[in-house]
């Protein structure tokens, strides 16, 4: 009996020893990320019922959460797949969401927008759940927000509907019926005009949904319609990044011609494969999670996998 009892409280001390161990890996690997700044989350192509990576991209969102002061997760679309939410009971609403984040350092505002998967359902219904959940926030289809900065500077960051600037979704009024009565003119003259009130901000950063500029089997005519009426408007604006998600896979486009850095953000979900291209600074075919943290002199970006290993990160003075 004795020598059992000693076996057993052997394997418990090597067991407490292991787990010891993986928490401090993992605090370390998220040790020194946005310490003293004002920090993002960017989350998007969520929707997978917890399968996939999911569920393990979800905790390492609440540990990350757990180490330093998030001020709100951009939730930048495909919340839900594969044809967005009925309605705001649609039990999506907990399968895809509630119960998947439920970390409780993720119990805090989500600012969410419409992917092309929420235009093949109510789209009014991704609005209206503002009104149900206490930390979803979409708010209107497009919106800012003015993050306060030190020494009196701020960012601005524009919440932009990709969805039905792109005119394959326009003419595919079947599977996505709320893109065509979307008045495109006013959303972009609502963009020039707000990045123009905020020409002193510090940072100017604009988030949709699909990429202006990456690498992906994906339809070439979705970038070049975003290209034609993005690109002018960031460009005179001084924007300084634009952030997306939809082709599930983690790059970085610095396009020679441009001061604006894109990136895309991986799934949190399912990923899918890519390789560089013209002007890749960086790619992988990993999914997971990205963060974005301000200060009054820098914006760190940093590409996190599933296991909450960093796995790229960039500064932009």
């Amino acid at each position: 009996m004795k020598i059992l009892k000693s076996i057993a409280t052997s394997f418990s001390l090597i067991c407490l020893s292991v787990s010891l161990f993986a928490q401090t890996n993992q605090q370390n690997s998220f040790e020194g990320l946005g310490e003293e700044d004002k920090n993002i989350l960017i989350a998007n192509d969520l929707g997978r019922n917890g399968y996939y990576l999911q569920k393990p991209i979800a905790e390492q969102m609440g540990k990350l959460a757990e180490n330093i002061d998030i001020e709100f997760i951009a939730a930048l679309g495909d919340i839900h797949h594969f044809d967005g939410v009925a309605s705001v009971s649609d039990p999506l609403w907990m399968t895809n969401y509630e119960l998947i984040y439920a970390h409780p350092e993720l119990m805090i505002d989500w600012k969410s927008i419409c992917g092309n998967h929420e235009y093949r359902g109510n789209t009014q219904a991704v609005l209206d759940y503002t009104n149900i959940s206490r930390r979803w926030s979409a708010p209107s289809k497009y919106y800012s927000e003015i993050v306060e900065l030190e020494n009196n500077q701020k960012a601005v960051l524009l919440f932009i509907d990709t969805t039905p600037l792109i005119s394959k979704y326009r003419k595919e009024s079947d599977s996505y019926p709320d893109a065509i009565k979307q008045d495109n003119k006013r959303q972009l003259a609502w963009m020039d005009s707000t990045l123009q009130a905020n020409k002193d901000a510090k940072w100017k950063i604009v988030m949709g949904h699909h990429p202006v500029y990456a690498q992906t089997k994906k339809s070439e005519g979705e970038r070049i319609d975003l290209q034609k009426q993005l690109v002018p408007i960031m460009e005179r604006n001084g924007v300084n990044a634009y952030l997306c998600g939809h082709i599930h896979n983690f790059q970085h486009i610095k396009p020679k011609s441009s001061k604006i850095n894109y990136f895309v953000n991986s799934s949190g979900s399912l990923a899918r494969k890519v390789q560089p291209t013209t002007d890749t600074q960086f790619c992988s075919s990993e999914a997971g999670f990205m963060l974005m943290s301000l200060n009054d002199k820098k914006i760190t970006y940093y590409m996190i996998n599933p296991e909450g290993e960093v796995i790229y990160k960039f500064v932009s003075e």
